[in-house]
């Protein structure tokens, strides 16, 4: 899916920032208080071939080439590298010299990089405007939001109702950047995991600009039989999504979440992808990669060893994926 580029003016940006009560560094004339005023286009992007990406997190300490080599050696068609302090193949404080190195990299393996995960949760954070302006200058679409928790004081509808200015300011932001910021919704109990809650945050939001990377596996979790409600009402805002699965260990009174192989676990991934088509719900999608050997590789696991075990389940994950959205017609 390719998604429909915002074309805002720096009056635009401005007035909307305004309306947000931020203050930025920015000069020039004042923005017409109007201009802000726009209706949210309500409507999935029309989906497109989507492009498999692999979330970089457990590869971290692999060079960019080292990395990209190993995607694509796997079938996959994208990196979604981590440009965060934890974890991160960038730091966000070297983003400007060490970002377009990494997508270099991977475009010389033949891999794209349309989406990024990083800490991002306001405007006014030193390194906000400079990653992203060098994340669109060099092809990213997207790019994964940081978390944010909810103020037990001001409760679940207060806090929302406080974030509600700096999600404006950072739609404001991308939109005069032509990049997408996505809330990935995550199981717990921070801003996203209930889900509809996404909905009350990004409402009056344009999608272009700011939305959700929706993930079904975390959507399971929290909401094992209501997740369709989830993605019609969140449908909008979704275009970029990540995939994994998982399983319930269960012991009398209590459940532990145990990730595994994608198709191994309860992740209804026909039932999601049939839904997702009849939706309209395309652009890049991110796999995640969080059983071992990926995370807590067993101590006695050589490098080599483990990087041939990463190699095959990949592969493996990768063919599950690719059948099953197949199956539902989803390219």
């Amino acid at each position: 899916m390719k998604p429909e580029t915002l074309q805002p003016t720096r009056r635009d940006f401005l007035s909307t920032l305004a309306l947000a009560g931020v203050a930025l560094p920015l000069t020039g004339r004042a923005a017409d208080k109007n201009s802000a005023a726009q209706k949210p286009a309500l409507t999935a992007a029309p989906a497109g071939p989507t492009t498999v990406h692999v979330f970089s997190k457990p590869m971290h300490m692999m060079s960019h080439a080292e990395t990209a080599k190993l995607i694509a050696a796997c079938g996959y068609g994208g990196i979604d590298y981590t440009v965060r302090k934890a974890q991160g193949h960038v730091l966000p404080e070297k983003a400007a010299e060490d970002l377009p190195r990494a997508i270099e990299a991977a475009h010389a393996a033949g891999l794209k990089v349309e989406m990024i995960t990083t800490d991002i949760t306001s405007v006014r954070e030193p390194h906000t405007e400079t990653l992203l302006r060098t994340a669109a200058k060099h092809g990213v679409k997207f790019y994964r939001l940081g978390n944010w928790n909810y103020d037990a004081k001001l409760g679940v509808l207060g806090t929302i109702e406080k974030l509600k200015p700096e999600m404006n300011a950072l739609a404001a932001l991308n939109a005069s950047l032509g990049i997408q910021g996505a809330i990935q919704n995550h199981a717990g109990t921070r801003i996203g995991s209930a889900v509809w809650d996404l909905y009350h945050l990004l409402k009056d939001i344009d999608p272009r600009a700011l939305g959700v990377q929706y993930d079904i596996r975390h959507g399971t979790v929290e909401g094992a039989q209501s997740w369709p409600l989830q993605l019609r009402l969140l449908a909008p805002w979704i275009r970029c999504t990540d995939m994994k699965d998982f399983k319930w260990i269960q012991s009398p009174g209590k459940a532990v979440i145990e990730n595994v192989p994608l198709g191994e676990g309860i992740v209804p991934l026909e039932a999601y992808f049939k839904l997702v088509k009849e939706l309209g719900i395309g652009g890049p999608m991110s796999m995640h990669l969080e059983y071992s050997p990926f995370e807590k590789p067993p101590a006695s696991l050589s490098a080599a060893d483990r990087v041939t075990q990463m190699t095959s389940f990949m592969k493996k994950d990768l063919a599950v994926l690719k059948a099953v959205m197949a199956k539902a017609g989803v390219a």
